[in-house]
């Protein structure tokens, strides 16, 4: 009411007046320097919300700019994080982030202003949520989708436990085309104590609300005095005997007659999910209001909240995918700071991809919500007919390339290794099963570094190793992996050509022997210690095999190209004239390439000592790839300290 917003306001003043030096407070500047740890936005006024996100965005193109990060869509969500933190009290209440990197103004409200300076570099803050950083962050996320399974089982465990608290899943319109989002709204629907999900609307993914009318009928439906008036209702009735259950599931369908007509979001009524709004996601007041009446609903409900990603930088509003994830920029006119060097694995990629879509109609590209990323943009812009995007949903994206493959075409799938590994089950039953020619395009393969341990790109190999069918080839430098890709097109059977992130080698340029299935390919040829490594891996062995023969050695050096099948000719050629054999993967180790070497020569080679660098039993956090490589044991100075302590 308007009498208790006057109250309020007079309530924040007062203690306002502590809380800013008498200095400051004509101005109102320096709010956020005031805000130390979880719940201190409480003290704010609510009038002075609006310069507290204007400090807020100040402070993330400040920070963003230099460190790089995910940067238009934290712009976006300020003022729905402010009213969050407003209504909710943290840790006890639980704010749960799809993906995750929309966090950054929920860590500054959490007290970890300090901690932007070393933003996703080794040893600083991570991007996403991480629960050993601070208590308020109640779910560690990376991947999409997942949000409002885990609110779910928050709320299921609350209930369980008798305890009173509140949940809330903050879910974007990209991470709703996931199918787990849906399989856990079915889930929710049968939720009888308060859950709430927020849906962060971006892009116009849900169709436009009818204004007004929809706004009023919310106020309207979420009344205390409504809502127990309905219960009141309901329950005299249900008393009548006879003619009472009837009349109540004629009200009922009367009711939602009435709703379809002007109210939106009715797929989540329909599910038994209350809906609210839509709200303007940049409008504290409203944003507040809504979640303090989401609180008192019995049973889950969706707030709608509308944003603009980007908002407050121009650059980044006019390019919000560029801004998604950037690296340093200048912040004067949002241009990156390195010109980007070298032609990456990806702009390879996409170069071929764009040939073979003129050399052969039966090339398509399917992606799931990234051609940017993946470099599938020219071939979209050059063959839309044949271009898929289907949105988050890599389960999908699998399985419709298997139909793509039995319809005649030549699907080639490009995702990253971390989110590829979603799909896992539809490679199995749906591709591969069939032995269906769909070529998996893996990039991000290996450490991929500051976007940290759900990102990194470790279990690929061992992942589809496993599966029956599966051919794995991995290029040692830009010209390799045209190469393999021409094989790929060609080939008849699932197949998948992994790459790693950043700039692609372009050393052994004269090395390009024919690409033939389960063969590798030598490169210099010595004794007693050989050198076999994968993929990204072949640049960090001929550092090795130049510090072995510094010394007076003379190893071989040969590039594996083939995950699966395994040369086992050239592992018995080898087996002749070497003792060591040394395999080098950006993967972790069970399961990968050197755990099929030391297997085969376990078997058939036992004198010979088989010696595998490999990614550790764990979790590979943020940071400088090549310090993470450091760090693990995979870079050229680790391989070649444990070679010499091998022999």
């Amino acid at each position: 009411s308007f009498v208790n917003l006057q109250t309020k306001r007079v309530f924040w003043k007062s203690c306002f007046s502590l809380y800013v030096p008498a200095e400051n407070r004509g101005a109102l500047r320096m709010i956020l320097e005031n805000i130390k740890k979880e719940n201190d936005i409480k003290k704010v006024p609510l009038e002075d919300m609006g310069q507290l996100a204007q400090e807020i965005r100040d402070f993330l193109l400040e920070h963003v700019s230099k460190t790089g990060g995910h940067l238009a869509s934290n712009l976006g969500v300020v003022e729905l994080t402010m009213a969050l933190h407003y209504v909710f009290r943290l840790p006890e209440d639980k704010l749960i982030w799809d993906v995750g990197h929309q966090s950054y103004t929920h860590k500054i409200l959490t007290g970890r202003k300090e901690g932007f300076d070393g933003l996703r570099t080794l040893g600083g803050m991570s991007g996403f949520p991480k629960r050993c950083e601070s208590p308020c962050d109640a779910f560690d996320t990376g991947h999409s989708s997942t949000s409002i399974s885990a609110g779910v089982g928050y709320v299921r465990a609350r209930d369980l436990r008798q305890e009173d608290y509140h949940v809330v899943s903050i879910i974007g319109d990209g991470a709703l085309t996931g199918g787990m989002a849906y399989e856990a709204l079915n889930n929710a629907s049968a939720l009888k104590k308060n859950f709430i999900i927020v849906l962060n609307d971006n892009e116009m993914s849900i169709s436009e609300n009818v204004g007004g009318i929809s706004s009023y009928l919310s106020n309207v439906r979420t009344a205390e005095g409504y809502q127990e008036f309905k219960t009141g209702v309901k329950n005299s009735l249900s008393k009548i005997p006879g003619i009472g259950p009837a009349t109540i599931k004629r009200l009922h369908k009367t009711k939602d007659s009435i709703k379809r007509l002007v109210i939106p979001g009715m797929f989540f009524e329909d599910m038994g999910i209350t809906y609210l709004g839509p709200v303007n996601g940049h409008d504290c007041s409203k944003l507040i209001q809504t979640f303090q009446e989401a609180k008192k609903i019995s049973g889950p409900v969706l707030v709608h909240v509308k944003t603009e990603k980007g908002r407050g930088y121009e650059p980044a509003m006019r390019h919000p995918a560029r801004f998604h994830g950037t690296a340093a920029f200048d912040l004067e006119n949002g241009l990156p700071l390195s010109s980007g060097g070298k032609a990456n694995y990806t702009d390879i990629f996409s170069t071929v991809m764009r040939k073979f879509g003129d050399r052969d109609e039966r090339v398509v590209a399917v992606t799931a919500a990234m051609p940017d990323g993946t470099g599938l943009k020219r071939f979209r812009n050059m063959f839309p007919e044949r271009f898929f995007d289907v949105g988050i949903a890599e389960e999908h994206a699998v399985t419709f390339a298997a139909g793509l493959a039995l319809g005649g075409m030549i699907p080639v799938v490009a995702i990253y290794s971390s989110f590829l590994q979603r799909a896992v089950d539809q490679m199995i039953e749906d591709v591969c099963l069939q032995n269906l020619h769909v070529i998996f395009a893996v990039d991000r393969a290996g450490l991929v570094g500051s976007d940290g341990e759900t990102h990194q790109g470790c279990f690929d190999l061992t992942y589809l190793s496993m599966i029956p069918n599966m051919t794995i080839m991995a290029p040692k430098n830009k010209w390799e992996l045209s190469d393999m890709m021409k094989f790929a097109v060609n080939y008849d059977g699932p197949i998948a050509i992994r790459y790693p992130r950043g700039e692609a080698y372009d050393g052994l340029e004269e090395y390009r022997a024919p690409v033939l299935k389960g063969r590798s390919e030598m490169i210099y040829e010595g004794n007693s210690i050989a050198l076999l490594p994968v993929g990204s891996m072949v640049k960090t062995g001929y550092q090795v095999y130049e510090m072995l023969k510094a010394e007076g050695e003379n190893p071989t050096l040969v590039n594996a190209r083939f995950v699966k099948p395994l040369d086992e000719k050239m592992l018995d050629r080898l087996a002749k004239e070497h003792s060591l054999l040394v395999t080098m993967e950006e993967n972790v180790q069970k399961g990968g390439f050197g755990s099929a070497v030391l297997d085969y020569m376990h078997r058939h080679h036992p004198q010979v000592s088989v010696l595998n660098i490999a990614l550790p039993d764990r979790f590979i956090e943020h940071g400088n790839p090549e310090k993470l490589k450091e760090k693990a044991g995979i870079d050229a100075v680790s391989v070649y300290k444990k070679i010499k302590e091998a022999k």
